[in-house]
């Protein structure tokens, strides 16, 4: 019975870390992302405005698959730079929800 408690504890660390990974990929795209794409992902900043980026929401964004919207942040595209060497993998798969989440918006 004492494993009780530790598996007790791993459940409550992993429940508490699902918000924290929104926050996370949240501050990650804030801080990577938002200078070119906007806030709202509609790449309505100046230099979204220059470089004519598409809305992340937008059914053309959305209609790739995850996997190639993460190749897309790793590699770069077009004028995009790559981050591949900047975000670990799963920081990637978080950017590649929050793509999807523009869509919902």
């Amino acid at each position: 019975m004492k494993r009780m408690p530790a598996i007790l504890a791993v459940v409550i660390v992993t429940i508490a870390a699902f918000p924290l990974a929104a926050d996370d990929a949240a501050t990650l795209y804030k801080s990577k992302c938002a200078m070119c794409h906007g806030a709202t992902g509609a790449g309505d900043t100046p230099m979204g405005k220059k470089l004519a980026i598409k809305n992340l929401g937008s059914p053309d964004v959305q209609k790739n698959n995850d996997e190639k919207l993460q190749q897309v942040i790793a590699k770069g595209s077009g004028k995009m730079p790559p981050f591949g060497t900047k975000l670990s993998e799963a920081q990637i798969k978080q950017l590649v929800a929050l793509v999807r989440a523009f869509a919902k918006k």
